[in-house]
């Protein structure tokens, strides 16, 4: 059913059709992406589940879920392997994703979920990989990990707002690390200031100007009429092509 549901959002940013949903626009705007770049031309109806795909180049949309959604296995063997440094677990993990029916089954449609639930363990990855980084303090790798955990943090909210619940893990992690280093007497103020600072572009500036790019896209892309146009305003109205208010001089 839900495949239904974004492969036919992304049919609508192949034909550049204004719609409106509930969940940011980053994951239906990278199914959209796949399906185009794999010679999809958004014609294929999505009318109900079950519907043959037929001369439909579907593989595209469910091949860039499907390896989005086996990128968890090495994200998680990564993780548990920094956070335990035992080979073993780590292993251990990664057989238990391959080898669960649940992630297989969804990792194979046109879905949100795999999308999400890379930009989720990925965020987590670069947060562990960060605070490991921590007896080395602003080198290129304590940089690469938190300014990827940012990027990562605006991917997981600009797919689903369920993203929220990582952004409380790493806020909470962050909250940890600053308390720690402001009770380290060894450290003067003015280098706690630039960790703070630190954090607050990386985990919280670049994150919030990757999420509002993300519908700086959504609306230069989706210039259309189509079925969202009557959540919006009569202005807004006016600016999308093939709406009957298109041009008409609207008053403030």
């Amino acid at each position: 059913w839900d495949e239904t549901h974004f492969g036919k959002m992304g049919s609508y940013y192949i034909n550049r059709t204004f719609f409106f949903d509930v969940h940011p626009p980053l994951g239906k705007m990278l199914i959209g992406l796949a399906g185009y770049l794999s010679g999809y031309d958004g014609t294929f109806p999505f009318q109900k589940p079950g519907d043959r795909y037929e001369q439909h180049n579907y593989i595209g949309m469910r091949g860039f879920c499907a390896f989005l959604g086996s990128c968890l296995v090495p994200f998680a063997y990564l993780t548990v392997l920094e956070l335990s440094k035992s080979l073993p677990a780590a292993l251990l993990t990664a057989f238990i994703l391959i080898f669960d029916t649940g992630c297989i089954t969804l990792s194979q449609y046109i879905l949100l979920d795999p999308i999400l639930m890379f930009f989720l363990m990925g965020a987590v990855l670069s947060m562990v990989k960060c605070n490991n980084c921590a007896d080395r303090p602003f080198s290129a790798s304590w940089w690469f990990w938190l300014s990827l955990t940012g990027v990562n943090l605006a991917g997981a909210m600009g797919v689903k707002f369920v993203g929220l619940f990582v952004v409380l893990l790493v806020g909470l992690n962050t909250i940890y690390d600053l308390w720690d280093l402001l009770g380290n007497l060894s450290l003067s103020l003015v280098v706690f200031g630039k960790h703070l600072l630190a954090r607050v572009l990386c985990l919280i500036v670049l994150p919030l100007a990757l999420y509002t790019a993300m519908f700086a896209v959504h609306f230069a892309v989706l210039n259309r009429s189509g079925p969202g146009d009557g959540f919006f305003s009569s202005a807004f109205q006016s600016q999308l092509i093939g709406n009957n208010l298109h041009n008409v001089s609207i008053p403030e």
